[in-house]
């Protein structure tokens, strides 16, 4: 007699609901070959039972794991949860298991990620944009890897990615700013370093200046670690010059939530005394007092779609030539012209 404690099988599973061995595989890999009542009746014998189908003869069967990797520069950052969220049920859609992990922004920790996962059977990865090692690039293609790059996108790179073009976003952002008269701008960037997206962001606003013939050391800017704390702690260096900005450009909507809250604590009115932008449009955006002018960007559908991409690259049906997603400007009461009374 079979003890308690041992592992149901696919037998078992098959004489409880009365079909063959082959009719339980089938409601198991491929449900939409069953007719609903034979697939109603194996899965409440695979309920009943506690059976679990055995992923390594489906691997062995399949060649590959159905996991896909993706490596995020932090867990810390909003910005990553909703195209996360999006990635993840798209994969599970596709009968594919999702394993995250984070860098910390640290490029030596991402390769140790990046070979970890490999090595782990992983059939795909998703990376947060282009800023790494050639040699990682050439491992992937060593190991038949496929990586899809997100949250960036460059006309000319090769490499399959889905994302925007966070320079020109900039661009079209400081152009805003300038249209409405402010002339004493200052940025509050995430730190470039190993972060391509932040890089190409606050190269914008520079592009911007020498399109009107001015040098970039005109606006201060100052680097910083993502968070309120952060964004406080500049907004308040920032503000204790001779010389204050009319107006404060942050490279994401967390940064700006913590340069609203040092204005405040400063005794400033945003936008009265000091506008206030940032980038992304996460959820936090609209609750803030007052709402935040930022950059719309797509995640959820960033999020999707890179799932869709990276599946056609693992199972090879197509070519995935990168995607550039729009970003959209929305105007909120955080940003106003500057006072009539503040000097140019």
């Amino acid at each position: 007699m079979r003890s308690s404690r041992s592992t149901p099988t696919l037998d078992d599973v098959a004489k409880k609901a009365g079909v063959s061995t082959a009719t339980v595989s089938r409601c198991i890999n491929t449900p939409e070959r069953v007719v609903e009542a034979t697939r109603k009746r194996v899965n409440r014998a695979i309920d009943s039972l506690g059976y679990t189908p055995n992923f390594g003869a489906r691997v062995m069967a399949a060649k590959r794991t159905f996991t896909i990797g993706a490596i995020i520069p932090t867990m810390e950052n909003a910005i990553f949860a909703r195209g996360l969220q999006a990635f993840q049920e798209e994969l599970h859609n596709s009968g594919y298991t999702l394993l995250v992990s984070s860098s910390a922004y640290d490029p030596k920790i991402e390769e140790e990620q990046i070979k970890a996962l490999i090595s782990r059977g992983a059939d795909g990865l998703l990376l947060i944009g282009y800023d790494r090692a050639p040699a990682i690039y050439r491992y992937l293609e060593r190991q038949a890897a496929p990586a899809l790059i997100a949250w960036a996108y460059a006309p000319n790179n090769p490499l399959p990615a889905i994302g925007f073009d966070n320079r020109a976003a900039m661009i079209r952002l400081f152009d805003k700013v300038w249209e409405m008269g402010h002339r004493r701008i200052a940025v509050i960037s995430a730190n470039v370093l190993g972060n391509d997206r932040a890089a190409e962001r606050l190269e914008g606003i520079r592009d911007a200046l020498l399109a009107r013939g001015l040098p970039p050391e005109t606006i201060r800017v100052i680097e910083t670690p993502y968070g309120f704390d952060t964004g406080e702690t500049a907004m308040r260096e920032l503000m204790s010059t001779d010389v204050t900005p009319t107006l404060v450009m942050c490279g994401n909507d967390v940064l700006a939530a913590g340069a609203m809250r040092g204005a405040r604590a400063l005794g400033l009115d945003v936008p009265r005394d000091v506008s206030i932008t940032g980038f992304d449009d996460i959820e936090l955006a609209q609750v803030l007092h007052p709402p935040l002018t930022t950059m719309h960007v797509p995640h959820r559908e960033m999020g999707r779609r890179a799932a869709a991409m990276l599946i056609a690259l693992v199972e090879g049906t197509a070519p995935q030539p990168a995607v550039d997603l729009p970003v959209t400007l929305q105007m909120r009461d955080s940003l106003a012209p500057p006072r009539a009374n503040c000097p140019p």
